[in-house]
């Protein structure tokens, strides 16, 4: 009887720990889903002001940093299931509307209904993981978790490019992949209030917990200069084609989903050290692509798939240990913030310093921004507290 029981318990845990992995696979390319077919767009809307076609991709990203500022409200007042199956029709019906409209503001507000419903899911996915699980699960997790995150940009990548050949109002298809996660929240989601402290509202939030929200802004604009300017770059240069370009970048996307999958066996042998690994090979791949050539491609875009996958999950597990169950609430949302704001601002940032600099600034301009801003983040990691030993077992962090 005992037994049947246990097995009972470990079958649903396996099907709420999917359900929660689901979510990953919907959030972090969420914008940048449709950007295969926004060639295809800009054709469409040529008579349009090409500063909106553009924004297209990047509107999701704003309306998720603004919906993370009233998330802990919302958890005040909803529980988590309603929470989540309102945040996926909002994706998948705002997501798949966006290609029925002509009239290019419109097409506009239905990407924001994506980014709204990005803003409830994306905290949902990573904080509860620190709700329902215990810390000594909750690092392997978050590396999954950010596996299903690359994994999720790889599949919507490709099936968005496969339907653009169609027409490029089919591209907002791809958006479908909510149902998949809707019915498995419908049938394994637990609906329970996940709010901190019986309602009350946590103080010193930003203050406690500001290290973590701007590593991750930090790692994010490193990051996002590589999808933002790589095909662009190495198109000037003229030694790789066009269709190189794209399996490169696909390949990225490839060994960030196996840096997520690594993260805890490399923090298992490396200990604090692990907080400088993901920082420093973004430097490192940045100073690649600076060589140009195949060389530097490949090597650059192999050093920064990795950091981006093994460093998302290692700043939120952090975090989340610090906050406990109540991260869903607390750091969560304001982690989110940050990664979709540094996503949002990184092209602005981008075309504010190339402004600055001019025409002389040089081709390689933007990976040299990524590499300062790479050895900014090596300087603000050491800031990190992570409570494990460094090898060999030198100093234990607190």
């Amino acid at each position: 009887m005992e037994k049947e029981q246990d097995k009972r318990e470990t079958g649903r845990r396996r099907s709420l720990t999917v359900t929660i992995l689901s979510l990953s696979l919907l959030t972090v390319m969420a914008g940048a889903a449709v950007a295969p077919a926004l060639g295809v767009i800009k054709s469409y809307f040529s008579d349009t002001n090409q500063v909106l076609v553009q924004i297209i991709i990047s509107i999701p990203a704003l309306f998720i940093a603004l919906t993370n500022l009233i998330f802990p409200k919302l958890c005040r007042v909803f529980r988590s299931k309603e929470l989540v199956i309102f945040a996926l029709v909002l994706y998948t019906f705002g997501g798949c509307a966006a290609g029925l409209f002509s009239n290019i503001y419109l097409v506009l507000i239905f990407r924001a209904f994506v980014g709204i419903g990005v803003g409830i899911i994306m905290p949902m996915s990573t904080g509860l993981l620190s709700f329902y699980y215990t810390r000594d699960k909750q690092d392997k997790l978050m590396g999954y978790s950010s596996a299903m995150n690359q994994m999720g940009g790889v599949i919507a990548t490709f099936v968005s490019g496969m339907l653009a050949v169609l027409s490029w109002r089919a591209s907002f298809l791809v958006y479908l992949m909510g149902l998949f996660s809707m019915v498995l929240c419908l049938i394994f989601l637990p609906n329970e209030k996940i709010q901190n402290n019986e309602g009350k509202k946590e103080k010193g939030v930003f203050k406690k917990y500001y290290t973590y929200v701007i590593a991750i802004f930090l790692l994010m604009f490193t990051f996002f200069i590589f999808p933002s300017e790589f095909a662009i770059v190495t198109a000037k240069e003229g030694i790789i084609s066009q269709h190189y370009i794209t399996i490169i970048m696909a390949g990225m996307d490839l060994v960030a989903f196996f840096g997520g999958l690594s993260y805890v066996h490399i923090k298992k042998h490396c200990g604090a050290i692990t907080k400088f690994m993901a920082p420093a090979m973004f430097f490192i791949g940045y100073l690649l692509l600076m060589l140009g050539g195949w060389f530097g491609a490949v090597g650059g875009a192999v050093f920064i798939g990795f950091a981006n996958g093994m460093g998302i999950p290692f700043i939120m597990s952090t975090a989340s240990q610090k906050a406990g169950k109540a991260a869903v609430t607390t750091v969560m949302p304001m982690i989110s913030m940050a990664l979709y704001l540094a996503q949002f601002m990184t092209p602005i940032l981008l075309s504010v310093i190339s402004s600055i600099c001019g025409a002389s600034a040089g081709l390689h301009l933007p990976y040299i921004i990524a590499a300062v801003s790479g050895g900014l983040f090596i300087l603000w990691s050491a800031l990190i507290r992570t409570g494990e030993k460094p090898l060999h077992g030198v100093v234990q962090e607190k």
